[in-house]
């Protein structure tokens, strides 16, 4: 498989994801040829989500469906990634965040990974048997990774990846508000948690869309950092949610060492537009 293969793959796995966040939240989307678009409409001035999935043949024209859309929902704040760097929306206001790799691990056995997890709570549709999956935490202790099957621990994995990403915008966390139980329910979205002696530790998300796997939101607790807790409960994500499908992601500069020793390799940069206000 190409490298562009790879990215088109993985863009398409990002847009699909936010379309299962904007139906279990309620929220409006928009799907034109090669973008995404969804109203996170939490507050009035809450940020607008924009995948670009495939090269802008016509930039002009794409910004100006943009400005067509960011007018009729009266955006304020938005956030559009363009793993493409085809598009300017410094007219916007926006700002370019800085640049990150958009990787891919293709399908394989997980070195170092951990037993098969236990589904936590009723099962929902997709739950694993078995063990919680066990290993030492750096610096003692016992660290565990389980999958979520039940709203009371999808609720501790949300709290996770508020406070632990951060996601300032959804600080102080609430219940429901950035991830709310439905999202459970979305077809090929799977959660994954991670404690230390019982004490919970990270978590991040997985969707997958028949393709490929796409990681998301992998996070650990700031007092539970530097005890291997990301690794772990990532190895797990992906030696037991689709191990036959290759899994994609965007990792940040702290990430993407760590990204690299499970096999992820990079498969071009991603510009990430922003914008927080009307003036930029």
């Amino acid at each position: 498989m190409n490298t562009d293969s790879r990215l088109e793959q993985a863009n398409g796995n990002a847009a699909a994801f936010w379309l299962a966040q904007a139906r279990a939240h309620g929220w409006q989307s928009h799907v034109r040829p090669g973008l995404t678009a969804v109203r996170c409409a939490r507050t009035p001035d809450d940020s607008q989500r924009f995948p670009v999935t495939r090269p802008c043949v016509e930039p002009t024209e794409v910004e100006e469906q943009l400005a067509d859309l960011m007018a009729a929902w009266e955006t304020v704040r938005l956030t559009l990634e363009d793993p493409y760097q085809g598009l300017d929306l410094s007219r916007f206001g926006a700002v370019r965040m800085p640049i990150m790799p958009v990787m891919a691990r293709e399908p394989g056995p997980v070195e170092g990974a951990l037993a098969e997890p236990a589904a936590t709570g009723p099962p929902t549709g997709s739950p694993s048997t078995g063990l919680p999956a066990v290993s030492p935490a750096h610096g003692g202790g016992i660290l565990t990774v389980d999958e979520v099957s039940d709203g009371d621990t999808f609720a501790l994995v949300e709290r996770i990846i508020v406070d632990g990403v951060p996601l300032a915008a959804r600080q102080p966390w609430t219940r429901g508000d950035a991830l709310p139980e439905e999202l459970l329910r979305q077809p090929g979205c799977r959660a994954w948690t991670a404690r230390v002696d019982g004490v919970p530790g990270g978590a991040c998300l997985t969707y997958d869309d028949g393709v490929v796997t796409g990681v998301y939101w992998v996070a650990t607790l700031p007092d539970q950092r530097g005890r291997g807790v990301a690794r772990a409960v990532l190895r797990t994500a992906l030696a037991h949610a689709h191990p036959d499908r290759p899994a994609t992601l965007v990792a940040t500069s702290v990430g993407e060492p760590v990204y690299r020793k499970l096999g992820f390799t990079g498969q071009g940069p991603t510009c990430w537009w922003s914008r927080t206000s009307l003036g930029g």
